[in-house]
């Protein structure tokens, strides 16, 4: 867009493994960055978090040390969203859950002073038209969905609501290309947009499949790598992202399409209920270490 000032502050709410990983790309990238915990005593945890992918990145030889040391000192950690102001693009990474994100999104329309900044949120469900209501300025509201783990995965879901600019879309998709080095897909603002439409249903089969005691978590996984050629199988990937989103995503499927493919099986629900979320916790439907 001509006359639009280049995108060089960023900052990300959240820091969890979406959080994290956004925070890295976007200081690995040049940018300066601001990353928000949610409380004073978690700025340790994001750090470390963050420190730990760099070290990772250079002992896999993707990554340089002095570049692993000039991507840490373009990063900032805060507790307190007020530190946002003069950024030129917001990420939101928070919880899956529509009433934290808009609540998020409602401080942020306060805080963050340039009225050309952009909003993006990281949602995998929600419609960004429901975020961009919580704000006085919906047509800088979008969706950035990316993929974790972020450092790795080269695709971002670019989802504009019916109330983005095209301006917002323009640019957002610029900077994600032309900045991040990532690759965009468009997908319509509808739950789910377009990978999760596709994938949920497919986890969540392999879910009823142990819940119904048709085949074991390991039996499943090993069928669909050894068998399909995919990567990692559909219990081991659930792990990995997290049980309690896929719930979540399940839940605002269901809600957004009524169909029963979508609906979370009781076990997914027993699980997360019980603290059983993958990978976070060291327990899903496999064990980590």
């Amino acid at each position: 867009m001509t006359g639009t000032p280049v995108i060089e502050r960023v900052g990300v709410v959240g820091c969890g493994v979406m959080g994290s990983g956004i925070a890295e790309v976007s200081a690995r990238s040049g940018l300066d960055t601001v990353v928000v915990v949610s409380a004073p005593g978690a700025v340790a945890t994001g750090q470390a978090r963050v420190a730990r992918s760099l070290d990772q990145a250079v002992a896999k030889g993707r990554l340089g040390e002095p570049e692993r040391d000039a991507a840490w000192a373009r990063l900032t950690f805060t507790a307190e969203l007020g530190d946002l102001a003069d950024r030129q693009l917001v990420v939101e990474a928070v919880r899956e859950v529509p009433e934290t994100k808009c609540e998020v999104f409602a401080q942020l329309d306060k805080i963050v002073s340039d009225p050309a900044a952009i909003l993006a949120s990281t949602t995998s469900s929600i419609p960004v038209t429901r975020l961009a209501r919580a704000t006085t300025r919906p047509g800088r509201v979008i969706g950035a969905h990316f993929f974790s783990p972020v450092p790795m995965l080269p695709l971002v879901e670019v989802i504009a609501s019916v109330l983005t600019d095209a301006g917002t879309v323009e640019r957002t998709t610029g900077f994600v290309t032309a900045t991040l080095g990532k690759k965009v897909i468009q997908a319509p603002d509808r739950a789910g947009f377009v990978v999760n439409v596709l994938l949920v249903p497919y986890l969540l089969a392999a879910v009823r499949m142990v819940e119904s005691g048709h085949a074991t978590a390991e039996t499943i996984d090993a069928g669909m790598t050894l068998g399909c050629a995919h990567p990692v199988g559909p219990l081991r990937l659930a792990d990995l992202i997290g049980l309690d989103v896929i719930h979540a995503v399940a839940e605002a499927l269901y809600d957004e399409y009524k169909e029963p493919l979508y609906a979370p099986p009781p076990l997914l629900r027993r699980m997360v209920e019980g603290g059983l979320l993958g990978k976070k916790s060291g327990r899903g439907f496999h064990r980590h270490s």
